[in-house]
């Protein structure tokens, strides 16, 4: 570990060295080959991807999800998880959405879920802070702006891929946290200033820090997600 931070501190230094001694820009291609070099190290120092750990270039991470300790007794109390894959270094991030606990009916209006800045959860969800948005971009062009779920008979069973968010790199969102919404996500057109910020979403329900695990909650929970939404569409086409 430490050789690994000392190559790592080295590559960086080495960068401002190239303007330095020169006294001319670096080109931008000596720059990014640097730039990669050092994220490489930190990569493997963090999150060590080996043909013999059993994650086959991937990586995988989990968040425990968590009622809010600040909501009313009467509010959903959502438990699960959400879990992500990402293949190393270039791969489009996937998520699992695993949660139990919303009501039953299943007319009720659909619940945002986003990433949000703060893996804090001191003062329960209310200490995560505000949407990831490492961008300053307006609400819902946030990394981890999830959008609307729909629970059916007090679940939400979803897989989705391609998703913007990433767990590698400069805007990782390891260490950050999922939050799920009282309400439904406005999309940014609710014509006023907390639509552009947060969808007018309402109150935080649940909320969960997103870590490093194994490949295994995700071989055991991807099956039933997927499997539900197979069986569902046999049902519509027999209809």
């Amino acid at each position: 570990m430490l050789l690994l931070l000392s190559l790592a501190a080295g590559l960086a230094l080495s960068a401002s060295a190239v303007t330095t001694e020169k006294e001319t820009p670096p080109s931008q291609e000596s720059l990014h080959d640097i730039q990669k070099k050092v994220t490489d190290l930190w990569q493997n120092l963090l999150y060590p991807v080996t043909p013999g750990n059993g994650t086959e270039g991937m990586i995988y991470a989990a968040c425990e999800m968590k009622p809010s300790s600040k909501i009313d007794a009467d509010k959903p109390q959502v438990t699960g998880q959400v879990l992500f894959r990402q293949y190393y270094s270039h791969g489009r991030l996937e998520a699992v959405f695993h949660l139990d606990g919303f009501p039953l009916d299943n007319n009720q209006s659909g619940r945002a879920i986003h990433i949000h800045e703060l893996g804090d959860l001191s003062r329960g969800c209310d200490a995560t802070g505000g949407h990831y948005n490492p961008f300053s971009v307006n609400h819902p062009r946030h990394p981890g702006d999830f959008g609307n779920f729909f629970p059916k008979e007090g679940k939400i069973r979803k897989y989705k891929t391609n998703l913007p968010a990433t767990m590698l790199g400069p805007y990782s969102i390891m260490g950050r946290s999922v939050v799920i919404h009282e309400q439904e996500d406005d999309m940014g057109k609710g014509n006023n200033k907390a639509s552009l910020e947060n969808g007018n979403a309402g109150k935080r329900l649940a909320c969960c820090v997103i870590g490093i695990c194994s490949k295994n909650l995700w071989e055991e929970k991807l099956p039933e997600v997927t499997d539900k939404k197979k069986r569902g569409l046999g049902k519509r086409a027999q209809n």
